[in-house]
């Protein structure tokens, strides 16, 4: 009997974030889970396509409560403990708007997942595109997948679409909103650099505060200025107290007017922790193209072809113009496009930016999240600060804690044994779920409902009567669900001390 012949309890459509902690999930609730992902990798995001300088951002609200554990918490500790993290970093003037950063290496993640799938009994079958879905009447019954093999059906109790896109679910017939490609941000190709003369790249800092970002270190319930914040660039001593380092205004406007920068991003990068305590810039606001749907292929080619013309660009600038870059050189250039923006289902909950700003709580919750919403970016110079203001009721919303994020939001309207994790929940534009971390809260919880309805024998939709069970489970994977954890219960609950 081959692997198609097989009914699968679960079958997890994407192995990106969501879908490794989908994966997880359901196969230790006891499900035969089956993991359909279409490069010959994991992690999506967190590897082949982009940010892990930006991967576990946020796990602390403005409070300094953490709200994200669960599948990210055990990770990032198993990292950690390996060497291959760096703890969670909360210098006092990124905590208090609740942008702080617990960087792990994107490279021994990806390992970790292949280990995870092994330890937990998760049947992989990589190199396959998932090109349509199988059903009786509204119900799914399973998907069709195209690879070396050919064209086959692989039976399934309980899909989750995990692609990011909502491809499946489209499949599938659900109901999706997307903005038009007039309205899509842009999407990008992220690239590494190893090399750099950090103490150079500090010292221009410490004399050239003004010249970086600060927008998203100030909230509505801190006192903390734009001044507190040049004053801590002036006497910052380990690059890892700024987490990101955006901005090289001057430089970069110089650049621009010498015809050695191009106008579609801002000039920036991240950390990501390697092995020895080695430092590497990690860059995914260097290359932009907009106008780009991720339903047309064409498209997405012109944005890969442009995308790699601007990374050029951008790496003389840095060379050229930036001090400490003089000797470095690039490790890595995503193979996959960081898609910002995509199609989402329409669920029987949609979470809205009123409901982040007001920090609404919801009893079918399954995670937290403290990111702010309305955070949208432009193709143009401008791009890392075209993010919304800091007022309340204008675009950009600042939750005053954490919020909830629903169970209901994962369930498509009118489709049965279909559930949705990752980037495609049901949101309204501005309060989309998309960073990599919001995604594996979902995923995780998905991962667990699906187990749990197999179990019981009821569909994603029946289990919105009475979720407690899931939410019990959840909590015994770790997941905050209904309280923050203060600093004093994470350095207790942890092996490890955060670093304050």
């Amino acid at each position: 009997m081959s692997g198609y012949d097989v009914q699968y309890d679960v079958i997890i459509c994407g192995g990106g974030t969501s879908g490794v902690a989908a994966a997880v999930s359901a196969a230790r609730e006891g499900a035969k889970t089956l993991l359909i992902e279409r490069t010959g990798s994991l992690g999506g995001q967190m590897s082949v396509s982009g940010p892990p300088g930006f991967a576990y951002a946020r796990l602390f609200n403005c409070y300094g409560e953490q709200d994200t554990a669960g599948f990210v918490e055990e990770t990032h500790q198993r990292l950690y403990k390996a060497g291959h993290a760096l703890p969670h970093l909360r210098p006092a003037h990124r905590s208090p708007g609740a942008y702080t950063f617990s960087y792990v290496d994107p490279e021994w993640w990806t390992l970790l997942m292949f280990e995870m799938m092994e330890e937990n009994g998760v049947i992989m079958l990589l190199d396959t595109l998932v090109t349509g879905v199988l059903k009786e009447g509204d119900k799914v019954t399973g998907v069709i997948v195209e690879n070396a093999n050919g064209r086959n059906e692989i039976k399934g109790k309980i899909v989750i679409d995990c692609t990011g896109e909502a491809y499946v679910a489209a499949f599938a017939g659900c109901e999706t909103e997307c903005v038009s490609r007039d309205e899509m941000q842009p999407h990008t190709i992220c690239f590494t650099a190893d090399g750099i003369n950090w103490e150079k790249v500090l010292q221009y800092i410490h004399n050239h505060p003004d010249q970086f970002t600060y927008a998203q270190l100030l909230h509505r319930t801190s006192d903390l200025t734009r001044e507190d914040i040049y004053e801590a660039y002036r006497n910052v001593v380990d690059v890892k107290e700024l987490g990101e380092i955006m901005g090289f205004f001057q430089l970069r406007d110089n650049a621009l007017l010498n015809g050695d920068w191009h106008p579609y991003s801002g000039a920036g990068f991240f950390l990501q922790p390697k092995e020895g305590g080695r430092i590497l810039a990690h860059f995914q606001h260097s290359t932009q193209s907009d106008h780009c749907l991720p339903t047309d292929a064409w498209d997405l080619t012109r944005c890969h072809i442009e995308c790699r013309k601007q990374l050029q660009v951008a790496w003389r600038f840095f060379k050229n113009y930036v001090p400490g870059f003089e000797d470095a050189y690039i490790v890595k250039i995503g193979t996959e496009l960081r898609l910002r923006e995509g199609p989402r289902i329409v669920g029987d909950y949609r979470l809205v930016r009123d409901d982040i700003l007001n920090t609404r709580t919801f009893p079918d919750a399954i995670g937290k999240s403290s990111f702010p919403a309305g955070a949208y970016h432009t193709a143009n110079v401008h791009s890392l600060s075209s993010i919304g203001s800091q007022k309340i009721g204008s675009e950009k919303a600042q939750p005053e804690g954490s919020y909830d994020i629903p169970y209901r939001c994962m369930v498509p309207k009118k489709i049965e044994n279909l559930l949705a994790a990752g980037k495609c929940v049901s949101t309204d534009r501005p309060a989309y779920l998309r960073y990599v971390q919001q995604t594996m809260v979902t995923g995780q919880a998905a991962g667990v409902a699906a187990a749990l309805c197999v179990k019981h024998g009821i569909t994603p939709r029946e289990m919105e009567k009475d979720v407690s069970e899931l939410q019990k489970t959840l909590e015994s994977q770790g997941a905050i669900i209904f309280k923050t954890r203060t600093l004093e219960d994470a350095v207790k609950d942890y092996e490890y001390k955060l670093w304050l």
